[in-house]
């Protein structure tokens, strides 16, 4: 390049002696005009082109500045060789009328009223001028169709069309007397059927710019007077002289005839329907006692409805219990009752099924802790201070018993055992026993059909120290079975055995002893003891036992023998 333009310098040098003429050297586009200062020619490219004026001078794009800049607003630039030209856009119109101008004459583009023009929107449209362009809605008496207003005729498929109501509907107790026409504005006239007679408002309707019939407002009345009034229904039909009546939602037939007639003397026969408001079939469920449930019967008194009544009881101290049963019952009665064979300390669920009907209730019930089962023992007296006890359980059994306690109960005082006593872990002291205490607690799963039990072997026994009897010393061994369930707690106890003999009284209250049926206590004399806790059972009286006090009644204060 720098060769090149070495060569063109040499070139352009006039040889010594000669004079140059510079407008000779001008590009094809630039003109060859005097210098300012009049001092000699220079080359300058024409009007729409750049350059030096000699070597080269190239089309200058005027559109490169902005059409809205160099042509104004709403236009379009279009760039020529050496020029350029400006358009407007759609919607708009030079003011010059030419299709192209160049704005140096004050030449711009102006909005064009598409409204102008006639039937633009067509039949039943209007139009309204837009800056650049135009819109569409329906005149009063049409509708859009295929699609909603405004619209525009060139870009949406929407049209406006005639504004149609259709044939007149029928007006109760009415007959169609003429019409002028369906569109909008038109009128349909009515008359009173035959039996009927007019009583007020307009028997004309019109058909509105929405596309429906407004009235008539016309009333005719039965020549009998107005309809008959029935409670809680309404009519579903009449025509002349008869009334078809039905209940009202929320309420259904309960007896009587549904139809009013208006007779020859002009006076009704009025229906005898009554309506009454639906209830469940069952209803008012409640449970009395933990054995009964009661509900009302919803339905006809002469019918007779058969119900199922299901139950299923659950333990959740048990959980493989499970207790399901069912009954029938045929009643005609709106009062109704079952007593069923609830089992204690079970969570029922008892559903009622009207099954005409198909109709189910259901309601839930706790039955609550019984006193447990006294336990099955053999009164023993040892003379060993380690003695071993035998206690026999049912393995079946659906006895809500948690757990087995076992009391040691010193003789050499006297003192007064409560059933519902809690009791201490262990002794206090050794040397000095005072009163009794727990020396073993036996959960019942861990008892099985029968378990053999030792006092005072030194194990610990359900958190509890079966501490070892003191030599020389005299007890009392009581068997406590303790149910508990939610945060309900009862026991029961019995009298298990006595360790050596003693010359002191043991009195026992509030004390539940169970007399266990043993034969081998039948042999002695029929000394009968009853202990009093918080409920009354029987314990066997041996000749070593006789001396126990039977105390019959509660809170009272007892003294040495």
């Amino acid at each position: 390049m720098i060769v090149v333009f070495l060569l063109a310098v040499i070139a352009g040098t006039p040889a010594a002696g000669q004079i140059l003429d510079v407008c000779t050297t001008c590009h094809t586009n630039a003109t060859c005009d005097n210098k300012p200062n009049s001092s000699g020619k220079v080359c300058n490219c024409k009007y729409g082109f750049v350059g030096n004026g000699r070597t080269y001078c190239q089309d200058k794009d005027e559109c490169q500045i902005g059409a809205s800049k160099i042509c104004g607003q709403h236009t379009q630039c279009h760039n020529t060789y050496g020029s350029y030209y400006c358009t407007c856009l759609s919607g708009y119109s030079p003011t010059n009328y030419m299709a192209t101008f160049i704005p140096n004459d004050g030449t711009y583009c102006q909005d064009i009223d598409e409204c102008k023009i006639t039937g633009l929107c067509g039949q039943g449209g209007w139009c309204r001028n837009l800056e650049g362009s135009f819109e569409c809605a329906c005149l009063l008496g049409y509708q859009i169709h295929n699609g909603a207003e405004p619209f525009h005729p060139h870009r949406d498929k929407a049209s406006c069309k005639v504004v149609d109501c259709g044939q007149p509907a029928p007006v109760e107790d009415t007959v169609l007397l003429s019409v002028t026409g369906t569109t909008y504005g038109n009128v349909a006239t009515y008359v009173c059927d035959e039996g009927f007679i007019w009583a007020s408002g307009d028997n004309t309707s019109v058909c509105g710019a929405n596309g429906l019939w407004r009235g008539p407002t016309v009333v005719c009345e039965a020549k009998c007077g107005p309809v008959p009034f029935l409670a809680n229904s309404e009519v579903v039909w009449h025509n002349r002289s008869v009334v078809i009546y039905r209940c009202m939602d929320g309420y259904h037939i309960w007896k009587g005839s549904n139809i009013s007639v208006c007779g020859s003397s002009g006076v009704w026969q009025k229906a005898t329907l009554r309506c009454r408001v639906i209830k469940p079939p069952i209803n008012h469920l409640y449970v009395v006692n933990e054995k009964c449930v009661h509900w009302k019967a919803e339905k006809y008194e002469e019918d007779t409805e058969a119900y199922k009544v299901t139950y299923i009881g659950t333990r959740n101290y048990q959980r493989s219990f499970r207790d399901k049963r069912k009954q029938f019952l045929n009643s005609k009665a709106d009062q109704l009752a079952v007593c069923l064979n609830l089992l204690p300390a079970t969570n029922y669920n008892i559903s009622i099924t009207a099954l005409s009907a198909r109709f189910t209730a259901s309601i839930t019930t706790n039955t609550s802790l019984p006193v447990p089962p006294v336990p099955v023992v053999y009164y023993r007296e040892f003379e060993t201070p380690v003695p071993t006890l035998r206690l026999h359980r049912s393995a079946n059994t659906l006895d809500p018993i948690s757990l087995y306690q076992v009391f040691v109960l010193p003789v050499e005082e006297i003192m007064v055992f409560d059933c519902s006593f809690p009791g201490r872990p262990e002794p206090i002291s050794k040397n000095k026993l005072s009163g009794g205490y727990i020396t073993a607690q036996i959960l019942v799963r861990h008892v099985g059909t029968e378990v053999n039990f030792t006092v005072g072997d030194g194990i610990h026994y359900g958190g509890f120290y079966n501490a070892p009897l003191e030599n020389g010393r005299n007890y009392y061994i009581i068997l406590r079975a303790v149910s508990q369930w939610n945060t309900a707690i009862k026991s029961s106890c019995v009298l298990w055995a006595k360790i050596k003999g003693t010359s002191y009284v043991l009195r026992v209250s509030s004390l539940a002893a169970a007399s266990v049926g043993l034969v081998a206590l039948a042999i002695f004399s029929g000394y009968s003891c009853i202990w009093y806790g918080r409920y009354r059972v029987e314990t066997p009286c041996t000749p070593q036992t006789k001396l126990i006090n039977c105390l019959i009644q509660r809170n009272t204060t007892y003294t040495t023998i």
